[in-house]
């Protein structure tokens, strides 16, 4: 019998969530416990060390349970797509702030006044979550300290309009495997984000959104493509910003880039990879 995806189900050898017990063999099972990210991001790893691979991030505000803990490492799984990984405790709370606000521009700073002068507290980026205590025409005080501009960030379940357009605020951003902030993401990483923005849940990895992330579109070599549609090979995603150009956090320009279709396809291809499908969000 195949077990379940390791990537979103809690389970080792000798430890798996309560809820998988009867499905998963494990030594004992637990509940966990909910903590938050109080860090502006915190990376999950595959294994408790930090030399080990980067498999994605968690952003401030966000909220994970974490099952075991042991020399400064967590092993949780992300409430928002279920991944599951380790990540340092220390960016952790116990105490669960609600959130009222969500980051809408590309990144932000968190600054110790209502002055952008001051030297910042820290570094937001799109869709870290914040909780806002006073209300500012220029800067928001914040339930956990410090201030942020105000019109870089929107109520909680106010989304943009356009995921393509958010997406390409990223062009320029250096590509990072694993990372899910605007200092460095990968090419699911990307699509998550910006899905994410405009009110779309996407899992976190290609291979997942390939099967998940809207319906599949019905394309054959030749077919026109729009705006919007998600292209997939074999570990690799991207978004169609036109009929004719791509965008995409790519390994070869080690960046988010926008370039013709058909010369990224041309070049995938020449790696030995072809487009495997084409999925489309709703509109």
């Amino acid at each position: 019998m195949t077990k379940p995806d390791p990537r979103r189900h809690v389970y080792r050898a000798d430890l798996a969530a309560e809820k998988h017990r009867g499905i998963i063999e494990a030594a004992r099972y637990v509940s966990g416990e909910q903590r938050q990210v109080a860090a502006p991001s915190l990376p999950l790893r595959r294994e408790p060390r930090f030399d080990s691979t980067l498999d994605t991030e968690a952003l401030h505000g966000e909220t994970v349970t974490v099952y075991d803990e042991h020399e400064g490492w967590a092993w949780v799984q992300l409430h928002h797509d279920d991944y599951v990984g380790y990540m340092p405790s220390g960016g952790l709370v116990a105490e669960i702030t609600a959130p009222t606000h969500r980051v809408s521009a590309l990144r932000t700073y968190v600054f110790p006044k209502p002055d952008s002068k001051t030297p910042p507290l820290a570094m937001l980026s799109l869709n870290a979550l914040v909780t806002v205590s006073e209300p500012g025409d220029r800067f928001l005080r914040l339930a956990g300290g410090g201030f942020i501009y105000a019109r870089h960030v929107v109520h909680m379940g106010v989304v943009a309009p356009d995921f393509v357009a958010v997406a390409e605020t990223f062009v320029g951003t250096p590509y990072l495997w694993g990372g899910r902030t605007s200092v460095g993401l990968d090419c699911s990483g990307l699509v998550q984000l910006a899905a994410s923005a405009a009110g779309h849940a996407l899992p976190r990895d290609a291979d997942m959104q390939a099967q998940e992330a809207g319906e599949p579109v019905d394309w054959r070599d030749g077919m026109p493509l729009a705006r919007g549609d998600l292209v997939f090979w074999q570990g690799h995603v991207g978004i169609m910003t036109s009929a004719e150009n791509f965008l995409h956090a790519n390994a070869h320009h080690m960046a988010v880039e926008i370039e013709p279709f058909a010369d990224a396809r041309a070049r995938i291809e020449a790696a030995g990879f072809k487009v495997t499908g084409v999925r489309r969000l709703p509109r």
